[in-house]
């Protein structure tokens, strides 16, 4: 599988299938894979990427931070995101793109639209994360992962992270740069050698930033509202995917299409037509 580097950034991908692009944004969070697409949850049954590769040319990464690709300590925060899903168009040197987004990663396609809405022609947002329960899920995790390393030190996160496969949302002690520290050495020995005191700004300003609000976190509703983009708003229905958080979508976006539809009813046939119907309009 290849992979390149973007933004200083080792970032695995994959193509598949021909047809007009489609960048796809990963479910699952902190670990927010590329494979998550065939193997996380409710995605490995609804078989996204091969009926859609028949048709699109379907682009899959590790979003930084997961999978294979590596990774950086900073501040993490929405528009990082967005800068590895450009370049990574502009290295496959595609000028336009649909997205799709699953759980949060419709987040980081809502913010690509903000960001560069004249290289999105539509984005389909699938089952988006958000609300009361969800953010202070994140800024949970995020306390306890600090507590760990406060109370046992930066290079004990290092360690533990080595020690185990859990991921960010598993095990909050291993941290969100749990997948580059074991797949990069160089990477590892740098953020075991970080003050504590460095180390506990970056952590405490990326919970703060990243979960900013009590519906979709990110972009700024305004910013939502005066984009052009079309927009396929499909509802999940539990503490995490709340519905609230797709009303919102469906409230901000001024051009949108809402698949009012309990989650029992998204079978992987009624989601894959449905996606098709969508993006075949544009």
């Amino acid at each position: 599988m290849p992979e390149v580097e973007l933004g200083g950034i080792r970032t695995r991908y994959e193509v598949i299938g021909d047809g007009p692009p489609i960048l796809m944004f990963s479910p699952g969070g902190f670990d927010a894979s590329l494979d998550n697409w065939t193997t996380f949850g409710r995605y490995k049954d609804l078989g996204f990427v091969e009926a859609l590769s028949k048709d699109y040319t379907c682009v899959v990464y590790d979003r930084r931070e997961s999978g294979r690709s590596g990774g950086r300590l900073e501040r993490l925060s929405w528009p990082k995101y967005v800068d590895q899903a450009l370049a990574l168009i502009d290295h496959l040197g595609f000028e336009q793109v649909h997205t799709m987004g699953g759980c949060v990663g419709c987040t980081s396609a809502a913010m690509l639209a903000v960001a560069q809405p004249a290289r999105v022609r539509s984005m389909v947002l699938f089952s988006p994360a958000g609300g009361v329960t969800y953010r202070a899920a994140q800024h949970k995790r995020f306390t306890q992962h600090l507590g760990f390393a406060l109370e046992h030190g930066v290079a004990a996160v290092v360690e533990h992270a080595r020690s185990t496969e859990a991921g960010f949302s598993k095990d909050p002690r291993v941290s969100p740069w749990a997948a580059a520290l074991r797949s990069d050495d160089e990477f590892a020995k740098t953020f075991a050698q970080t003050s504590i005191e460095r180390y506990t700004t970056i952590v405490s300003g990326s919970a703060r930033l990243l979960f900013d609000r009590d519906t979709v976190p990110g972009p700024e509703p305004e910013d939502l509202q005066l984009l052009d983009t079309p927009a396929l708003i499909v509802p999940g229905e539990d503490l995490s995917h709340t519905r609230s958080a797709a009303r919102y979508l469906q409230e901000c976006l001024p051009v949108n299409e809402y698949w009012d539809v309990p989650v029992a009813e998204q079978t992987p046939e009624a989601s894959v037509a449905r996606v098709r119907d969508f993006l075949s309009k544009y």
